[in-house]
C-alpha cells in the first residue's frame, strides 16, 4: 500500500529544504573526498591525466622516516586529550557556581577559542622566544639559569606546541560541559542530598553518569582534533626543528603545498583519516553509555 499523499508531500518538502545543503556537501565535501581518495592510488602531476599505480604511494609513504615521525607525533598528541577533558570538566564545575563576577571568568576561559589562530601563534611565539616572557619569568624566579629554546629544541618543541593546542581547546569543551551540567535536573541532585550523599558522591554517582554522552562527544571531538592538528604547527614551528614537530596532517600539507607531490599528500591524508576513524570507534566502544 502506497503512503498517504500528505506523508509524501511532507517528505518532499523536507528533502527540498535539505537540497541546498546536500548540494554544497556534495560539491565541497563528498566529491573532493572521493576524488582525492582515488588520486592517492595514482601518479598525478596536475598537467597530465592520473595514472593508476596501486599501493606504490603508500609504500613510498611508509618508507619515508619523516612520515613515520609524523605519525608518532600525531599519536603523541593524543596525550593532551585526557588533560583537556579533565581540565574542561573542572573549569565547567567552577563556572557553574553562582560566584561574584562568574561571567567574567566564563568569558576569560572562552577567550582563547574565539581568538584568531594567527594572533595566538604570534603571541605564543613571542612568549616562547628565548628572550620572551616565559624564560624571563623563570629566570627571575631562579628556576633556570639559561633561556630554554621552547620552539628550537627538538626534544621539547612538540610539547610546547601541544600546550598551545590544549590552551586553545579548554574553553570550547568547558562550554559544552557547562551546558551538560546545567541540563541536569535539580531534583536528581536534591534527591541524592536527601539520601545522605556528600558533594563528592553526588559528583561521581550523579553528575558524571548524567554527562556521559557529553564526555563521549567531547572525547571524540578532541581526539580527532589532536590527530588532525595543523595550524599551531604551521604558525609556530613549520615542522621544525629537524622535522621534530611534523604531524600527520602537517606532513600532508607539506607534501601537497610545498613539494607539489599531491598523490603522496593525499595518501598521507587517507592514512590519517583511517586512524581517525579507528580511534573514534574505540571512543564509542568504551565511552558509550551501556544502556544505549
Amino acid at each position: 500500500m502506497s503512503p498517504p499523499k500528505s506523508v509524501v508531500r511532507h517528505s518532499a518538502q523536507a528533502w527540498l529544504f535539505l537540497l541546498p545543503a546536500l548540494l554544497l556537501l556534495a560539491a565541497f565535501t563528498f566529491w573532493p573526498v572521493l576524488w582525492g581518495s582515488y588520486l592517492a592510488f595514482t601518479e598525478y602531476k596536475v598537467i597530465t591525466p592520473p595514472r593508476w599505480v596501486g599501493l606504490r604511494n603508500f609504500e613510498n609513504l611508509f618508507d619515508d622516516p619523516v612520515f613515520i615521525t609524523s605519525l608518532k607525533n600525531s599519536f603523541l598528541y593524543l596525550l593532551i586529550v585526557p588533560v583537556i577533558q579533565l581540565g574542561a570538566i573542572v573549569m565547567a564545575v567552577f563556572v557553574n557556581n553562582s560566584l561574584p563576577a562568574i561571567k567574567v571568568f566564563r568569558a576569560a576561559f572562552y577567550a582563547p577559542v574565539v581568538t584568531s589562530v594567527s594572533v595566538v601563534g604570534i603571541m605564543w611565539g613571542w612568549m616562547y622566544n628565548e628572550q620572551g616572557l616565559i624564560n624571563g619569568a623563570m629566570q627571575w624566579l631562579r628556576v633556570i639559569d639559561e633561556p630554554i629554546g621552547w620552539l628550537t629544541d627538538d626534544r621539547i618543541a612538540l610539547f610546547s606546541v601541544m600546550f598551545v593546542t590544549m590552551w586553545r581547546g579548554l574553553g570550547w569543551y568547558m562550554v559544552l560541559y557547562l551546558a551538560a551540567l546545567q541540563s541536569i535536573p535539580k531534583e536528581v541532585e536534591e534527591a541524592a542530598t536527601l539520601d545522605g550523599a556528600n558533594r563528592w558522591q553526588r559528583f561521581w554517582r550523579v553528575t558524571i553518569p548524567m554527562i556521559v554522552p557529553t564526555i563521549l562527544l567531547c572525547s571524540v571531538m578532541s581526539t580527532l582534533s589532536a590527530m588532525k592538528v595543523l595550524e599551531e604547527v604551521l604558525i609556530l614551528t613549520k615542522g621544525g626543528p629537524i622535522s621534530s614537530t611534523f604531524t600527520g596532517l602537517y606532513y600532508a600539507y607539506d607534501q601537497g603545498i610545498r613539494a607539489f607531490n599531491f598523490p603522496r599528500a593525499l595518501a598521507a591524508s587517507l592514512v590519517v583519516s583511517v586512524f581517525c576513524i579507528a580511534i573514534a570507534w574505540v571512543n564509542f566502544k568504551f565511552l558509550r553509555p551501556r544502556d544505549r
